[in-house]
């Protein structure tokens, strides 16, 4: 089991200091850094992993190295869900790990999940949507969802019996979510769902659907429609799904068009009030950004870590390439980018977990930096094997493939963009 909080995990001298220039329960009043008030923290984690948080990391990352990554080369060819990463994942608590242990869940804090989804792509980034996406599917329940409809979905999810998908996206409301046309109409102690909903990750293998719709299409007063949220079962009376999607990449992860045709929900599974749809969703992808973030930062630790191996080994002019100093700028400066990201990321993690006012502006800038470091650090990598980076054969050209995507879903790097400039002209900014 998870435990603790990610508080413990990123954290800074300032993030403990008291009005008398002491750190609580660090040095001693006389044990001062030299020309400053502030006490001595010599035994003080300094922007460290806990050691629950490494023991994370170690143990997904032996579980992926043994019955992950043997099949992603496998998984990318054929286009399958990866159903062996999936039972691995699952019998280690890895699938769902951030489910809180009241509902039979591993209950991993925000950084530890990030940890879980970065190690999973750096071995399979098809296979890291397993966790990602059954923690996007499930936030709006935990952020604003009845005791009872916890109990009844988040319990078989941490039990492995079925996975969580987000139904948001639809073929005219992508970046413009509001613009949504499903309708979800009351009729009596049911609502009627009616529409389509598209782009949707691992739909027709997840048992469960947060869908949102259109509740009240005209609210006086409001330029947005009133938008509710659902929770909708594969097995429901109306439910199907198209064709998977032809993609460039993270092909083991099967991306289809949902339909809805004149479903009945129970009333009692509307995610928090009605009408209140459409700011669950935002809030959910502020904390669900920072996972895809955590994505990408594995997926370009995968291509450095290949690339490093790969330059060390290979010969040319009778030394191997590490040796040359323009190879060496390439590799330093992938391997600066990633652990700039990687910091960011569990920055965001924190401010995830702690639910700070912040968030919202991390969790963009987690994603945008991350994604785009993924973007360049595979296209580097794919440089450092030459013509072997560009053949089916190495993993480098899969793993370019995989990090696309995370410029794209979740809000593309140019939404990101907007949302961080909104937040900084708000005043909205760290304070460390």
């Amino acid at each position: 089991m998870f435990s603790g909080s990610s508080q413990g995990g990123v954290v800074g001298v300032g993030d403990g200091v008291v009005m008398d220039g002491r750190v609580p329960g660090h040095g001693s009043p006389e044990a001062r850094l030299p020309g400053s008030s502030i006490g001595a923290v010599s035994d003080f984690p300094l922007y460290a992993l806990s050691e629950e948080h490494q023991a994370v990391r170690a143990a997904v990352r032996a579980v992926c190295d043994a019955k992950v990554a043997p099949n992603a080369a496998a998984v990318d060819e054929s286009g399958e869900f990866p159903q062996a990463s999936y039972d691995a994942l699952a019998a280690a608590d890895f699938a769902a790990p951030h489910i809180p242990e009241e509902y039979g869940g591993a209950g991993a804090d925000a950084l530890a999940t990030c940890i879980v989804i970065e190690e999973v792509a750096r071995a399979c980034a098809s296979s890291s949507l397993i966790p990602s996406v059954n923690k996007l599917g499930t936030m709006p329940l935990l952020l604003v969802g009845s005791d009872d409809l916890k109990k009844r979905y988040l319990a078989p999810l941490a039990a492995n019996a079925g996975m969580f998908s987000y139904c948001l996206s639809e073929p005219e409301a992508g970046s413009d979510a509001a613009a949504m046309k499903t309708r979800a109409v009351r009729d009596g102690d049911e609502y009627v769902l009616s529409g389509v909903k598209r782009w949707i990750t691992n739909a027709g293998i997840s048992q469960f659907y947060t869908v949102f719709a259109v509740t009240d299409p005209a609210p006086s007063g409001r330029r947005q429609p009133g938008i509710s949220a659902f929770v909708v079962e594969k097995g429901d009376a109306g439910v199907s799904f198209g064709a998977p999607e032809k993609k460039l990449g993270i092909k083991g992860s099967p991306t289809r068009e949902v339909y809805f045709d004149d479903v009945r929900v129970p009333a009692d599974r509307m995610i928090g009030e009605e009408n209140t749809g459409f700011a669950t969703a935002m809030r959910t992808l502020d904390h669900t950004r920072v996972t895809i973030a955590a994505q990408a930062v594995g997926i370009a630790q995968g291509a450095l870590d290949y690339a490093l191996g790969y330059a060390q080994e290979r010969k040319q002019f009778g030394r191997p390439i590490a040796d040359f100093q323009g190879l060496q700028f390439m590799l330093a400066d992938m391997g600066m980018k990633v652990e700039a990201a990687r910091q960011l990321t569990y920055a965001a993690a924190g401010r995830s977990e702690r639910n700070d006012p912040d968030l919202t502006f991390f969790g963009a800038a987690a994603k945008c930096f991350a994604s785009d470091t993924a973007m360049q650090v595979t296209t580097d990598a794919v440089q450092v094997l030459g013509g072997y980076g560009y053949t089916h054969d190495y993993p480098a050209e899969r793993m370019m493939r995989d990090a696309k995507i995370t410029q794209i879903y979740e809000g593309t790097n140019q939404v990101q963009r907007i949302v961080m400039a909104r937040q900084l002209l708000a005043g909205v900014q760290s304070e460390l």
